[in-house]
């Protein structure tokens, strides 16, 4: 009988145990991060360093060495494709400070407000062409295509988002959509790629992927509720950014379907036409707790965290599993 842990139990979620059952892969991820970095061109380390040394938790890469450990897999090439998906997460997240005219990440300045824009550009494509270099190094053609594909299905997310943006009559789905592509993409092909490369049946390799993909939808759907109600330090942004950005959330999207024709036109006055006035977050913040939009975000996202569980239930019972269970209640529990 496999060990559940409830999401109830926020005392108990934690990634300590991922943490500690990767470790000794991890550090050899971390090494090959390390090395893939250099270049002669100076400002290139100290960009990707930037953000690589600023205290991420690496989830995407210990995802990828803990599905490969719990497939099975004997092998090298989980670590450079670990590797691979920390450069695709970090590049990503230059790009998306740049579009995003973000200013802070992980509690320090943006490297584009250090650098400019088109160093942070620059060195995310630097990333990326690194990233891809050590797909092909492993050899194996199959997660090759995986990652690459999430490549391309992360770019049009990032398209789809600017289309969204600023626009109130976005629909769940619309939205759904959008993070589907934008985030939960390279949680799905991170967890795919160790049961690939362990050669082990389609099925599992299916599990893997549907693990990753609602544990990413999830983890997404977290977020959006911090913005609205996280603390600035646990952020590592300032609370509100997403509405002063402008950004189409979940939490938006269910206020503007209920509100009243008056509370449509504030979020319209603030998002699409960016009219920010002080003391519009309060009113944004009332108007999702008188609607339970926070309360209902996080409820979507207990249940694409239960169905991240369920993939993994043709998996025998492990030390892995477990900790991958509680990997999913750590990431909903966030918002405690």
């Amino acid at each position: 009988m496999a060990v559940i842990v409830p999401f109830e139990s926020h005392q108990s979620a934690s990634i300590d145990r991922l943490v500690d059952l990767v470790a000794p892969d991890m550090e050899r991820v971390n090494t090959t991060i390390l090395s893939r970095t250099g270049s002669d061109v100076t400002m290139i380390p100290e960009v990707a360093n930037h953000l690589i040394a600023s205290g991420g938790k690496r989830l995407r890469p210990m995802l990828t060495l803990a599905l490969a450990k719990l497939s099975g897999y004997s092998g090298e090439g989980h670590i450079k494709l670990a590797a691979a998906v920390e450069f695709m997460h970090t590049a990503t997240l230059l790009h998306d400070d740049v579009v995003d005219e973000s200013e802070m990440r992980r509690g320090k300045l943006a490297a584009r407000m250090v650098w400019g824009n088109e160093a942070s550009v620059l060195v995310g494509d630097f990333l990326l062409g690194q990233a891809f270099k050590m797909m092909v190094e492993v050899g194996n053609l199959r997660t090759l295509d995986i990652l690459s594909s999430a490549a391309a299905v992360i770019a049009e997310g990032e398209v789809m988002q600017l289309g969204a943006a600023k626009n109130t009559s976005t629909t769940e789905d619309e939205y759904l959509a959008v993070i589907r592509a934008k985030t939960a993409e390279l949680f799905a092909a991170a967890c795919e790629v160790g049961p690939v490369l362990a050669a082990r049946p389609k099925a599992e390799q299916a599990a893997g992927r549907s693990f990753g993909m609602n544990l990413g939808i999830a983890f997404q759907l977290i977020d959006d509720a911090l913005d609205y109600s996280g603390k600035a330090a646990k952020l590592g942004k300032n609370v509100g950014d997403d509405f002063r950005e402008g950004k189409i959330t979940l939490p938006v999207v269910l206020s503007f379907r209920r509100g009243s024709e008056s509370e449509r036109e504030f979020w319209n006055r603030t998002l699409a036409q960016g009219e920010v006035s002080d003391g519009d977050l309060e009113t944004a913040i009332g108007l999702m707790t008188k609607h339970r939009a926070i309360e209902d975000t996080i409820g979507r996202a207990h249940h694409y965290g239960t169905i991240a569980r369920e993939a993994l239930a043709l998996v025998p019972t492990s030390e892995i599993k477990q900790a991958l269970e509680e990997t999913v209640a750590f990431c909903i529990a966030r918002t405690h």
